[in-house]
């Protein structure tokens, strides 16, 4: 089939302070800082992304640090874990660093055969370690955090509902994931147009008071596509299965079209094309302020506003 969903493209949740959001991924969790861009409806907010080298598909996870938020709760009808894949063996490394560094992390679990950590960022976000014998992805690597440790990408997202039935449908029947696993109320969703990033885990949690997005949660969920085309034909799809869909937006980085899967996480559906070099070299990646072309002749008084990074 040529038109697939090409498992996960980018996460985006929610942050409180900007420095303390920059210094956790960058120097904690080692991740390399892609781009310092503005919230494309809310210029006076950073908009931050990190990932590999590159910012692939699958490896970008992006923020809005709003300052002073209020924090969320977890619950039904939100993206509640991130998962990351990390090599065999790496838990104890990483145990050890959230140790030292005072991060909040419970010990070692296993579920559907594989060994995971789960630890919080300094917002609350709740985020997993996935130990993975195989995963081919070269990773970024930091001064403490070698490629022997480093997480490698996503390896999935998890969605908490009040019923999972129609949501599940969304994955097997829109984007052609399949159900390959079922623990207790967690059912795992995988697609093979890939082997990695391509997890979506669903909670079935029937009776909890829902969740509240804000500081420390999940904002949505994008997919990942080839390219445009690919992409306007799920919109075709959705909208004739009866979803309200956004038109193509411009992201500088990406096209992306969002709606609101029918357990209330908000899914968007977002290209490889243009990618992260498109107004940055390589090498420069995240080291420069930049902005949307709206808001280029506003740049003084933008700069003036957002916090200082150090």
């Amino acid at each position: 089939m040529e038109n697939r969903i090409l498992g996960l493209h980018h996460i985006t949740a929610i942050a409180g302070d900007a420095q303390r959001n920059f210094n956790f991924y960058t120097n904690i969790m080692g991740l390399r800082f892609l781009k310092r861009t503005v919230n494309f409806d809310d210029p006076g907010t950073y908009h931050f992304y990190f990932g590999d080298e590159r910012g692939s598909a699958g490896t970008i996870l992006t923020f809005f640090p709003w300052g002073q938020m209020q924090p969320g709760r977890r619950g039904p009808g939100q993206a509640t874990e991130i998962g990351y894949a990390v090599p065999a063996g790496s838990l104890d490394f990483w145990m050890k660093r959230f140790e030292d560094k005072g991060i909040t992390y419970n010990k070692p679990a296993e579920k559907f055969g594989e060994r995971y950590l789960t630890f919080l960022d300094p917002d609350g976000l709740k985020l997993e370690l996935t130990e993975v014998a195989d995963d081919p992805r070269t990773p970024w690597t930091a001064p403490e955090v070698g490629a022997d440790v480093a997480t490698r990408g996503f390896h999935h997202i998890t969605l908490t509902l009040s019923d999972v039935k129609a949501t599940a449908a969304v994955l097997t029947d829109v984007f052609g994931y399949q159900l390959v696993g079922q623990h207790v109320n967690r059912f795992r969703y995988a697609t093979d147009a890939l082997g990695t990033a391509n997890i979506v885990e669903l909670v079935a949690a029937p009776g909890e008071g829902r969740g509240h997005v804000a500081g420390g949660s999940v904002h949505h969920v994008a997919f990942r596509v080839k390219d445009d085309a690919t992409q306007m034909y799920f919109r075709d799809l959705l909208l004739k299965k009866g979803f309200q869909v956004t038109p193509q937006i411009d992201r500088n980085y990406f096209h992306a079209m969002y709606f609101r899967e029918p357990g209330g996480v908000l899914f968007e559906i977002a290209t490889d094309n243009p990618g992260f070099m498109v107004d940055e070299p390589l090498a420069e990646l995240g080291t420069h302020l930049m902005l949307p072309a709206q808001y280029e002749s506003q740049r003084a008084a933008i700069e003036a506003h957002l916090p200082v990074l150090s």
